[in-house]
């Protein structure tokens, strides 16, 4: 294997990883802000949660794309696979994120009946972050490949471990969207995300607790790379941070001086969370199927993609940062922008 066989595929795959990440995170949050609807009824606080995030939400989707298309360039066997697999979970994610995006632009023009769109926004992302949990676990649980070629069935992806998978997301996504709110809001819309907070925080830590026995109970690969010596010595400070930066949440969700601080630890659990998948599962792009390299494209055809990637990546870097910059601060009611 020549040099640029064996690098481009991990250079590849280190740009698939950031991209999801910050999809992950910054539509996480939007998508938690959206299942927050479905407990929090009130129209005056439902125009501020969705002022929050109105200057953000069409920017976070730039991610998605680029994984998506990432992926169909750079590793075409893996895209190949996956969408045959998890054909249907993934139809009815992108369909979800279609109703929850219209609903920003026509709910403020159809005021007062907007009554539709709430609803669209709301179960458009619950439907959305299930859906995406559910590819989670369909892609971690295996799927079944012969001859680097999709050999499974319609719905090899409906098992328990990929549905709770989807309940566990909608728990770390709602933690997301009400420690975003504390950043963002003040008030008694803030205090009301302080109290949804907390239990959204112990949801998602029983999901990763359950998740972290889970793989490595159903997956003898992943068990050994975490459990035999001196591996787990080496990968002991994930749990422990882990154990960290939920704590720091929670202290900052009681804590009133510094709003920023369980946002901050909220995603500190994100990257935590990703980089034991990843380290659960490095070299394989498809578990127990298709590591990074068998996935490539020809090294002429991902150096060509990579040239634009390289250039286009610092753009849309530098516009994400000026969006968040020009918005910061508090959100109040009868402020926004729609």
């Amino acid at each position: 294997m020549d040099l640029l066989a064996y690098w481009l595929p991990l250079v590849w795959a280190a740009i698939l990883a950031v991209a999801v990440t910050l999809y992950v995170i910054l539509d996480g949050f939007g998508l938690g802000l959206g299942i927050l609807f479905h407990v929090e009824p009130r129209e005056e606080r439902r125009d501020v949660i969705m002022n929050t995030i109105a200057p953000f939400w069409d920017g976070n989707q730039t991610w998605l794309v680029m994984g998506g298309a990432g992926l169909f360039v750079a590793f075409p066997k893996a895209y190949a696979i996956i969408m045959s697999g998890l054909y249907i979970p993934i139809i009815v994610m992108l369909l979800a994120l279609v109703f929850r995006g219209v609903a920003f632009e026509f709910r403020w023009v159809s005021k007062p009946k907007n009554e539709f769109w709430d609803l669209a926004f709301a179960w458009g992302a619950l439907v959305a972050t299930f859906a995406q949990g559910v590819v989670l676990g369909g892609l971690l649980q295996g799927i079944t490949v012969q001859d680097q070629h999709f050999a499974g069935g319609t719905f090899d992806w409906l098992t328990p471990f990929a549905l709770f998978c989807g309940l566990g997301l909608v728990a770390a996504y709602a933690l997301l969207g009400t420690t975003w709110l504390i950043y963002k809001t003040d008030g008694d819309l803030q205090d009301w995300a302080r109290n949804a907070a907390k239990p959204a925080l112990m949801l998602m830590l029983a999901s990763i607790v359950a998740i972290s026995l889970w793989t490595p109970y159903s997956v003898p690969r992943i068990a050994e790379r975490w459990f035999a010596w001196p591996n787990i010595l080496y990968l002991a400070p994930i749990p422990l941070l882990t154990l960290a930066a939920a704590r720091y949440c929670w202290q900052g969700i009681e804590n009133i001086s510094f709003d920023a601080q369980p946002f901050i630890s909220a995603v500190a659990l994100f990257l935590l969370g990703l980089l034991g998948l990843l380290i659960s599962n490095v070299p394989y792009l498809v578990p127990d199927s298709l590591t990074v390299w068998q996935a490539a494209a020809a090294p002429s055809s991902q150096m060509f993609m990579l040239v634009g990637t390289l250039l286009l990546l610092p753009i849309i870097l530098g516009y994400t940062i000026f969006v968040y910059w020009t918005f910061r601060g508090k959100v109040r009611q009868g402020e926004g922008y729609h």
